[in-house]
């Protein structure tokens, strides 16, 4: 390791360091080198020196803290590479994803038959039911609201069958999605970037539920939104965002158009009304939107909806208390009308439409918008709110929070928000600062994170050496833990902070899962996948719950834990047999060291990162 980030040990530590350099040196040497011609000729990133402040954890420990938060969890042989390469040197590696040999994340990544389709092609190929059904009512002459109609013919047993089939088919659009993004939290040498997807993801959050086209853009939100852009800046991240189908849907934005009696554009003669820019000195033309006709069934108003323009300042930039006003947010949404979805039941693309386009004068966090513009008037809003002060301490806080603790210390949050606006919003260059932080390696923020249940299963499945899993069933567990694949309805995505996660029936609910895992229950994992547990099988329970304890746990368990493993008796493991019977976990009871594996699972050190 790099001189400067030795710290001196205790005898402990250095004990507790050999005992976890044991356990996980096995798969160490076999390792190859993460990068490959290509990779290696990627530009290289320049970043600062880390603070000269010393670090309050010891050597081996700021390493496993590092894996802790930068990744979803240590595999075996993980931490001897790190220590072999040095800390600081691994940390950079991870902020440049694409000088990092992948080769086997993107080999399992070809399993899935949906991933790299674009909406259109899935759509067309696993079609939802309601099309189905809105076909069969063409077919037979009626019209798509006749639901009720007491004439509609009966559907024949044929039909139910097909619509069962093509059920089936349109779910395996939105279970690939969540089964790919466990498989590369498992097995991508990426982590540091699968890690940055998932903030983000959960930051922009979108609800794959919402209507019936929604699950058919987020594999193009994940791969063409979120992942090109995760660690680059945030204005281009914000940008892809603000573009992507899956939130003009998700926010309704894909509908808000020009209040009536707005200004708004016309497409010029011999223009398309899809195209996305005006010639310059186009003039807005005033004329006002009809309401709709009451006469004509299903007509309902159409106008402004600030949905999105609310959200992009509350929750994609300045935060909650970042200083805007109600009319601002009425001016960007008005900036915002015409960015649209094109043909959405169709899987279109992006695409601004003029004649939507309020074209009037708008005023936003100060700034005027002159009236007669087009997109500029948009993409003047995300330049305004990615390069506002707030949105660099909103996003400083987030990632700080996200990285070190549930509340993070104001020091640290105030150099991140500064290295935002010095870089431009270089997300890269801002993690960078955070997680090479006296902060980021002191005592307070050594495992004070609670896991979500991903971090959970995949912490879990890394830990042991699992195998990816292409099925759905690795997924599904990490949905019956409370945390569904872009299943959470609000805009505000899940809890960022671990009281959210933690109760009761939460608890019962890991205990059981650990031992499910131990069992053998959870694809692709088996307990002694971990480098040494061959050798262990027959050993006396002491020195298994040791080399567990080295392996899993950090080298770091409390008299409680470790008296847990000795004995094998956990004073909850009534009730979460009881819990398994109602969650749909599955229900286990391992004996010897898997499972002493299994209970370290559940144990309050392993549900700490």
């Amino acid at each position: 390791m790099d001189q400067r980030t030795q710290m001196p040990t205790s005898s402990r530590a250095v004990l507790l360091g050999g005992a976890l350099a044991a356990a996980v040196a096995g798969c160490a040497s076999a390792r190859p080198d993460q990068r490959d011609g290509a990779a290696r000729a990627a530009t290289v990133v320049d970043f600062p020196a880390p603070s000269a402040e010393p670090r309050e954890l010891a050597a081996d420990q700021q390493i496993i803290q590092a894996l802790n938060r930068l990744t979803f969890g240590a595999r075996p042989g993980d931490v001897a590479h790190v220590r072999a390469i040095g800390l600081d040197r691994w940390i950079a590696d991870q902020l440049q994803p694409d000088r990092i040999d992948d080769r086997a994340a993107a080999a399992t990544m070809a399993r899935y038959e949906t991933l790299g389709r674009s909406p259109a092609e899935l759509m067309r190929d696993y079609p939802p039911p309601a099309l189905l059904r809105a076909r069969q009512r063409r077919r037979e002459g009626m019209a798509p609201g006749a639901a009720g109609d007491s004439t509609r013919p009966t559907i024949s047993a044929a039909d139910s069958a097909e619509l069962r089939r093509v059920g089936q088919r349109s779910r395996r659009v939105t279970q690939e999605i969540a089964s790919a993004k466990l498989a590369r939290a498992v097995v991508s040498e990426r982590q540091l970037q699968e890690v940055m997807v998932d903030f983000w993801e959960n930051h922009f959050n979108v609800y794959a539920a919402k209507g019936p086209v929604e699950r058919y853009y987020l594999s193009d939100f994940d791969e063409r939104v979120i992942r090109p852009h995760a660690l680059g800046k945030f204005r281009d991240l914000l940008g892809a965002v603000a573009k992507s189908p899956a939130m003009l849907y998700y926010l309704d934005n894909w509908e808000s158009t020009a209040d009536s009696g707005r200004p708004v554009l016309r497409p010029g003669a011999g223009r398309r009304e899809s195209e996305v820019g005006l010639r310059p000195g186009r003039r807005a033309v005033s004329r006002r939107v009809p309401p709709p006709d009451s006469r004509v069934p299903g007509s309902r108003r159409r106008g402004l909806n600030e949905n999105y323009g609310r959200e992009l300042l509350e929750l994609h930039t300045l935060g909650v208390d970042g200083g805007y006003t109600q009319q601002d947010v009425i001016d960007v949404a008005r900036a915002l009308t015409g960015w649209t979805v094109d043909r959405p039941r169709q899987g279109g693309g992006f695409v601004f439409r003029p004649a939507m386009h309020d074209a009037g004068e708008k005023t936003v966090l100060g700034h005027r918008l002159p009236a007669g513009r087009g997109i500029e008037d948009g993409e003047q809003v995300l330049d305004i709110v990615a390069r506002h002060p707030a949105t660099a301490r909103f996003i400083a806080l987030k990632l700080a929070r996200r990285f070190v603790s549930d509340t993070p210390p104001a020091s640290l949050v105030e150099r991140a928000a500064r290295r935002f606006t010095e870089t431009d919003g270089d997300i890269r260059q801002v993690v960078w600062t955070i997680v090479t932080s006296p902060e980021f390696y002191s005592r307070a923020a050594y495992r004070a994170k609670v896991k979500s249940p991903f971090e959970l299963v995949a912490s879990a499945l890394r830990a042991v050496g699992a195998a990816p899993d292409s099925t759905p069933r690795g997924a599904g567990v990490v949905a019956r833990l409370g945390e569904p694949t872009f299943g959470h309805q609000a805009p505000n995505g899940y809890p960022e902070t671990g009281d959210a996660w933690i109760n009761t029936g939460a608890i019962l609910n890991r205990i059981n899962f650990g031992l499910a895992l131990a069992a053998g229950r959870v694809p692709g994992a088996s307990p002694l996948g971990w480098a040494g547990a061959d050798s262990l099988v027959g050993a006396p329970r002491a020195h298994q719950v040791d080399a567990v304890v080295a392996a899993l746990l950090g080298g770091d368990a409390s008299p409680d834990t470790r008296a847990i493993l000795l004995s094998g008796e956990h004073p909850f493991l009534d009730a979460a047999a009881a819990a398994a019977d109602t969650a749909g976990v599955p229900r286990a009871n391992p004996s010897g060291l898997a499972q002493v594996v299994g209970l370290a699972i559940g144990s309050p050190e392993f549900q700490r990162r």
